[in-house]
């Protein structure tokens, strides 16, 4: 029995799983709750206002028109729910074993956190702290669906400083540098008796030997951020900003495999030293993306916002996998597509205390039907929104914004690496609740 005949293609599944965890969320899992005046007009406006301080993060050139000191705290609460319904084959055919996979979304808070000071008036700097991407799914085990996958889970944090410089009252320019943390967690079934079934090894059918494999990893690397704040007239702002991409050099991620005894037996004699604990070294690159936003005064009351983004998740059509045991090399090739946001919103001044606003969305997702998993189960989105802010005082301010993303059923038709194959339908929504306060001092 040879290597060639035990195939270690077996990790394919969850290596791709790693692709797609970092490079999924422009609707998937690219994070803009960062802010709850944000929420509120769905994101119109989110380099272009600057009575919100999430700006600095996005825009550090809209510092030059806040004053005095300011420090804000925000948190959402991002509820997002993932059901499957379907059914699975093994390699010979047969109906798979396991339920639905239950629960598989998740609800997880996003905290940010922002100051700002001027230094003159020209000059101004700022701090932040957020949370740019960030996604989990997580199934039952022995679902129909393990070998594709069991869990998903990718966070990111970002700890920013950013400087603005106003170069007259029309233009005004920004640079933001932040060092970003990045943790992946992936895990699924491993079918290690249909790959010893194909090899022709006495005693063993697919899903006689189910193992597991999880891969574990962290990295810190550095970003940036460049902005342009305009107004052509006093009524009038756009903004302008571009997020560099982060390319995440990580070196001996922890790759962990479980294997079964009696398939373990064969297969550290035909393969030895390939299914086994070791480390891998990748290159994750998190995408970069542009914003622009406009926003305009119509009077005392009113304030209407625009705001288009493109990301650009195209340009990363493979990630390699480099495993310090035998197995050898993973190239993953996988076709995102760039995806790109659009919303419109509006403030109303109701008097000195309150403001309320509202806002719609339409978030595309670079999913498309012919890539999308169990990993990241992604449609386009439709978002509604609607919050306030109440001033007590001249140096108090709270803010609440709640976003509903309607979002559509969609299907999977999937084949994995040891031959099984997984179709169904995913039933899909999220909803957002975000709080924030902000003080002038």
């Amino acid at each position: 029995m040879s290597l060639q005949k035990i195939r270690p293609q077996t990790v394919v599944v969850l290596a791709a799983g790693l692709a797609c965890a970092s490079l999924g969320h422009a609707a998937a899992f690219k994070l803009k709750e960062q802010s709850a005046a944000g929420q509120g007009r769905a994101f119109a406006g989110s380099v272009s206002e600057v009575d919100d301080l999430a700006v600095l993060a996005n825009n550090p050139a809209a510092m030059a028109l806040m004053g005095g000191n300011l420090f804000q705290a925000d948190a959402a609460v991002v509820n997002y729910s993932a059901k499957f319904s379907g059914s699975g084959k093994d390699a010979l055919g047969r109906p798979l074993s396991g339920g639905n996979g239950g629960e598989a979304g998740t609800t997880a808070a996003v905290p940010s956190l922002y100051f700002h000071t001027p230094v003159n008036d020209q000059f101004h700097l700022g701090f932040s702290v957020t949370a740019p991407f960030g996604f989990k799914t997580e199934y039952d085990d022995g679902w129909v669906g393990r070998y594709q996958g069991l869990k998903t889970s990718l966070k990111t944090i970002d700890l920013g400083v950013s400087a603005s410089y106003k170069v007259n009252d029309i233009l005004a320019l920004g640079v933001s540098v932040f060092a970003e943390r990045l943790d992946v967690e992936l895990g699924n079934a491993v079918d290690f008796g249909a790959q010893l079934a194909a090899a022709k090894v006495p005693g063993f059918l697919p899903t006689s030997a189910d193992g597991r494999l999880k891969i574990k990893g962290d990295n810190t690397q550095a970003g940036y951020t460049l902005g342009a704040l305009l107004r052509p007239a006093a009524d009038t702002t756009v903004g302008l900003a571009y997020r560099s991409e982060v390319k995440h050099k990580a070196r001996g991620v922890d790759a962990t495999f479980t294997v079964p005894a009696a398939a373990n037996a064969v297969l550290s004699v035909a393969a030895p030293n390939t299914f086994v604990n070791s480390s891998v070294d990748t290159d994750i690159t998190l995408p970069d993306s542009v914003t622009i936003s406009l926003s305009q005064r119509l009077n005392d009351r009113w304030t209407v916002m625009a705001d288009y983004s493109r990301t650009y998740w195209s340009k990363f059509d493979k990630v390699v996998l480099d495993f310090a045991s035998n197995l050898p090399n993973q190239t993953l090739n996988f076709g995102y597509r760039d995806a790109s946001f659009y919303s419109i919103g509006a403030d109303y001044k109701v008097n000195d205390a309150w403001t309320v606003r509202g806002g719609f969305a339409y978030d595309q997702t670079p999913v498309t039907d012919a890539v999308r998993d169990v990993r990241v189960p992604d449609v386009s989105r439709r978002w509604l929104s609607v919050g306030a802010t109440w001033r007590p005082t001249r140096q108090m301010a709270y803010s609440v914004g709640y976003t509903h993303l309607f979002i559509s059923d969609t299907t999977v038709n999937l084949t994995s690496s040891s031959g099984s194959t997984l179709q169904g339908t995913y039933k899909l929504g999220s909803d957002i609740l975000a709080v924030s306060a902000r003080y002038s001092f």
